[in-house]
């Protein structure tokens, strides 16, 4: 297949880029992201000579089109996607996260293409710590920041264009990704870069606001198995049992990088701080067969740990300036 990846320079979508390089290499790759803070060419650094790549704006219509129309499927993970940032400023999540979606929507409807949306957990909301239920399917949107909101109506977009106007497309939400790539203003980049650095880790609040965390590549395996034999006009929900505390996570960080179990600083909770996301992903498990590789955080933490080691000229930029907006609000 001939695949284009939007927002391919991002975290998640430059580790499918790798992924499908590694696992999937009889397809041919096309890349395109407009290359915002979080997009960096450098992700794609290792890889250049094997795809193609284009510096766009999912506004840029005619080139879009043009590219929809050469490809077989568009693998759609352009988003802006950082919760304290739609805080101070909301706009570029409308104008990334619905308006880019719907022109991508006209793109594939006019075309003929296949879509795979990827979308995320916090469109549901949060759930209490002691409540046992997970997000499913099935779950009603709830929304809780600009972010999760432009998350929820581009899912929503997809859905109305798969019943009126017959779109293949397939959705699919995903729990909290880890792994490298990451840009540092994320929690677990961030802490991990902190120790490299020798600045004590950062923790909001008391630290138990829960997440179900997967490393991306097993994220990215889902993504193909869902392109490959999901049912058109359905959404699959992809996690891997990973729920574990903001505090708890810190804790295995700490623990595979030799420090000291206290040896982080707790900073002013985030406006609005989602309490806990789980994802059910038995509908992936049981229907398409879905497995993932890291079902132990501290085998995923301890390959990422390790990319961050080796890879400091990929973050130490990044770094300088994420610390630097990050103390201009006390966290």
């Amino acid at each position: 297949m001939k695949l284009l990846v939007t927002g391919g320079a991002g975290f998640i979508g430059a580790n499918f880029v790798h992924y499908t390089l590694k696992h999937k290499p009889e397809h041919q790759i096309t890349v395109l992201d407009a290359l915002t803070y979080a997009g960096n060419l450098a992700n794609l650094e290792t890889v250049k000579d094997k795809i193609h790549f284009h510096k766009l704006n999912l506004n840029e219509l005619e080139t879009l089109q043009e590219l929809v129309a050469q490809h077989d499927a568009v693998i759609h993970f352009a988003a802006e996607s950082h919760n304290d940032n739609s805080l101070v400023n909301p706009w570029p999540f409308i104008d990334s996260n619905l308006v880019g979606t719907y022109h991508v929507l006209e793109a594939v409807r006019r075309h003929g293409k296949r879509l795979h949306h990827i979308s995320t957990d916090e469109v549901y909301g949060d759930l209490a710590l002691d409540d046992p239920a997970k997000f499913s399917e099935t779950t009603p949107y709830n929304p809780s920041s600009p972010y999760s909101a432009t998350k929820a109506g581009s899912d929503m977009l997809v859905r109305a264009w798969v019943r009126s106007f017959g779109i293949q497309a397939t959705i699919s939400n995903c729990s909290n990704n880890y792994g490298p790539y990451q840009h540092v203003e994320k929690f677990i980049p961030r802490q991990i870069t902190n120790i490299l650095t020798d600045t004590k880790p950062k923790l909001y609040g008391d630290g138990h606001n829960v997440r179900d965390w997967i490393h991306v590549d097993d994220h990215n395996s889902a993504v193909h198995l869902i392109l490959e034999k999901g049912k058109i006009g359905e959404t699959y929900m992809i996690g891997a049992n990973g729920e574990k505390s903001n505090k708890d996570v810190l804790a295995v960080i700490l623990e595979l990088m030799q420090q000291p179990a206290d040896a982080f600083e707790g900073v002013s909770d985030r406006p609005g701080h989602d309490v806990r996301y789980a994802i059910d992903a038995t509908k992936l498990r049981t229907e398409l067969g879905w497995k993932p590789q890291y079902t132990d955080m501290h085998k995923g933490l301890k390959q990422t740990i390790a990319w961050y080691r080796d890879n400091r000229a990929w973050w130490e930029e990044l770094k300088q300036a994420t610390e630097a907006k990050y103390k201009g609000i006390g966290r």
